[in-house]
């Protein structure tokens, strides 16, 4: 498998989605990502550059507006429910969410110091997802080569094991888009075989637009537990 520049920064913008805890930097790797899957497509002999004098094709075009879509759909939701609230607006069921907040912030403020344990599970995961991903396309080929192979291997697996170790809603979500783009990522090698039906943009279309609208759920679903608990993280959900 010949390692460009492309393959490695999809594999540091999932393996950073899959071990950061920080929205800013997450969804700032979601964007990268796709800007990644946009090149990496882009640069693939299938793939013929349409869009004039550019050198971009329509492909790596859809892949740009999708991620600017979704990842300007996550940040607002985050922005809009981590920013601060006055108790003045707000009425007394309203500062009683608040109050349990306030106490949900303590006691996470409390465990900070074993904080390297909640990257510990991440980083192994990653770790064997990686050498998965390194060995699946060796054992089955299923893309027309080994970098998209490993590719997308990648996307599936970090986006599986994010979901598996998310500690809030936004992260869930995150990961539910890794395993779409491994997905789409999947379909556009397949298709492009020469013993297939070739790529066509529809389809591709239909991805993107599933991948925003599963943005946009995130979305409300995160303004549903916020509302209820004045936190996206999961395990408050838990709390009597």
């Amino acid at each position: 498998m010949v390692v460009d520049i492309w393959i490695i920064l999809l594999g540091l913008a999932a393996g950073g989605i899959l071990l950061l805890r920080d929205w800013r930097l997450t969804v700032g790797l979601l964007m990268l990502k796709y800007v990644v899957l946009a090149g990496l497509l882009n640069e693939q002999p299938f793939v013929q550059p349409d869009l004039g004098q550019m050198g971009l094709s329509s492909l790596a075009l859809i892949k740009l507006i999708t991620g600017i879509c979704t990842t300007l759909i996550l940040a607002v939701t985050a922005l809009t429910f981590s920013r601060e609230y006055g108790l003045e607006d707000l009425d007394e069921f309203g500062q009683a969410e608040l109050r349990r907040a306030l106490r949900a912030a303590a006691r996470q403020r409390s465990t900070e110091t074993f904080q390297l344990i909640d990257y510990i599970l991440p980083f192994g995961s990653g770790v064997a997802a990686l050498v998965a991903s390194i060995v699946l396309p060796i054992i089955y080929p299923i893309a027309p080569n080994p970098a998209l192979d490993f590719a997308w291997y990648w996307l599936a697996l970090s986006g599986i094991l994010s979901i598996a170790t998310a500690s809030d809603i936004l992260k869930i979500g995150l990961g539910m888009l890794l395993c779409i783009s491994g997905i789409d990522l999947l379909y556009t090698a397949v298709i492009s075989d020469p013993a297939a039906s070739g790529l066509k943009i529809m389809p591709l279309l239909l991805l993107s637009v599933v991948q925003i609208l599963l943005a946009l759920a995130i979305a409300y679903l995160a303004g549903l537990v916020y509302g209820r608990l004045k936190t996206l993280a999961i395990n408050e959900l838990y709390r009597g």
